[in-house]
């Protein structure tokens, strides 16, 4: 999986934004302005973070070496995803999941405004 991939699958999504608020190296995707994915685009092999539910992101590291508790991040809510031996239908379902979970967070003017 590259880079592209994954900005391609999330360009898709309603409202995306791509921001580099902290350093020119890390990419973060927004939707209504909260960050949903994190992007280092230097490391190697590709990594992302992504928010997911305490019980899942359990599960997930239980079963999955390559995902682990987020630098500089809740680890209990944020995870780092080492893409490289991952499905890639796993990695999308990430994504998909830390997106709802923000995308719940907004208000329901601003979820309005981007379901339009």
């Amino acid at each position: 999986m590259e880079v592209n991939d994954i900005l391609t699958y999330c360009a898709a999504k309603k409202g995306v934004e791509e921001t580099f608020p902290f350093d020119a190296d890390t990419l973060v995707l927004k939707v209504g302005g909260k960050m949903f994915l994190l992007i280092p685009l230097e490391k190697q092999p590709l990594q992302i973070t992504v928010k997911t539910d305490p019980e899942w992101t359990a599960e997930l590291r239980e079963h999955h070496p390559q995902i682990t508790g987020a630098y500089h991040m809740n680890k209990t809510h944020w995870n780092t995803v080492v893409c490289e031996g991952l499905k890639p239908d796993l990695i999308f379902r990430l994504i998909d999941h830390s997106y709802e979970m923000i995308f719940k967070t907004l208000t329901k003017k601003v979820q309005e405004a981007l379901n339009k």
